[in-house]
């Protein structure tokens, strides 16, 4: 299936001129959405849609898995909490499942689906309503409507944004389509699958699935945006994307596992006037999970007593944050400010200026705006 081509050329043909004019940027959206393409546009197919949903989250995100606009969207679908809880995608101290490439697809495909359905098959009011809210897009029509003007997405008065919206996307089809009719040489992307999903079969420590399948952990962050932590989630999802040669290594790896090996612990025990809060947020942990691992009931401790502390790490010292294991794993979303930039940052988090432009898909030169959020992992390295 296709998208309709009936289209106001105008506000097509801008577009088209404008990516034809930075294919840089293209070919960079396209390296960074590679891994991701297969599986997606394979889910895409399954169910019967237009295969340009596949650009969609070039539209929305540029394919950057860490980005969070102004309005807390997170993900390449740029789902905002609400409507994210609403398809059930998690979000708490483990996990984003809207940076979940895996989970974020599903959920966003149901909800175009649902929304194609809502304006009776018709997929630019669906893109419209995806991008503006549906409420916004049946008001228009409504008001159309009742001035007897048409009630198709290109007569609309909608958000200048969601006004743009569409044609981006037909633009981008167009040009994808036949990038050399435009004077276009993009990067040819493999038709098989470069990634894989593995079930888990319930929590791990990212440190031991690398081990078990042969990867470095950094790759496997990368591959996993949506976990905060050093380990998934307890109570799930258990699933983690893996490159496709290393999938059968890893369920390989995690048939044989045992039980205890899947997240290290440390012991930790109770001294005179420690209470729970404290502990936990000494080890950068949640209340609840200190609760949940130790079975404790309410908040009473006792001197003497140990508490299992999940993760295996140091402990912070209670006068400045040390550079331990939870510290690493600890993601900072940094609203820039005037005046901010790159080398100041990378001084304030004690991390490296090239760390910081990888993290946030950035050039070492580029001038940060006031407002853009950026994604910052302390203890990473020196600047």
């Amino acid at each position: 299936m296709d998208l309709p081509r009936e289209a106001e050329r105008s506000r097509v043909n801008r577009y088209i001129q404008w990516y034809g004019g930075h294919p840089t940027h293209l070919r960079r959206v396209l390296v960074r959405a590679e891994p991701f393409l297969y599986p997606i546009l394979d889910e895409i197919e399954r169910r019967g849609l237009p295969a340009e949903m596949l650009l969609l989250p070039v539209v929305e995100s540029g394919y950057r898995t860490q980005v969070l606009s102004h309005g807390h969207a997170a993900g390449i679908w740029q789902f905002i909490p609400s409507t994210g809880a609403h398809f059930g995608l998690d979000q708490n101290w483990w996990y984003d499942g809207r940076r979940d490439v895996h989970a974020a697809t599903m959920a966003a495909l149901t909800y175009l689906e649902q929304l194609h359905r809502r304006f009776d098959g018709d997929w630019f009011l669906a893109l419209a309503a995806y991008n503006a809210g549906q409420g916004t897009v049946a008001r228009a029509i409504r008001r159309n409507r009742e001035l007897g003007r048409p009630t198709d997405y290109w007569h609309l008065e909608l958000p200048r944004e969601t006004q743009h919206y569409v044609p981006r996307l037909l633009a981008l089809a167009e040009l994808l389509s036949d990038p050399k009719a435009h004077g276009l040489s993009l990067p040819p992307v493999p038709n098989r699958p470069q990634i894989q999903l593995v079930r888990t079969g319930g929590q791990i420590e990212l440190a031991v699935a690398a081990r078990l399948a042969g990867l470095d952990v950094e790759t496997l962050r990368t591959l996993n945006p949506g976990l905060d932590r050093w380990a998934t989630p307890p109570e799930g999802p258990h699933h983690l994307l893996v490159p496709a040669d290393r999938a059968p290594a890893l369920r390989a790896g995690l048939a044989d596992l045992d039980p205890g090996e899947r997240v290290t612990w440390r012991r930790h025990r109770v001294r005179r006037g420690e209470y729970l809060g404290g502990i936990a947020a000494r080890y950068d942990l949640p209340v609840e999970a200190l609760r949940r691992v130790n079975g404790i009931q309410g908040d009473l401790i006792r001197a003497g007593e140990h508490l299992l502390i999940p993760g295996g790490g140091n402990a912070k010292a209670p006068d400045r944050m040390r550079a331990d294991r939870g510290g690493e794993d600890r993601i900072v979303r940094h609203d820039v400010r005037p005046g901010d930039t790159l080398w100041a940052l990378a001084r304030r988090y004690g991390v490296s200026v090239r760390d910081l432009t990888r993290w946030n898909d950035l050039q070492k030169e580029e001038t940060l705006r006031p407002g853009q959020t950026l994604i910052i992992r302390p203890g990473s390295g020196a600047a």
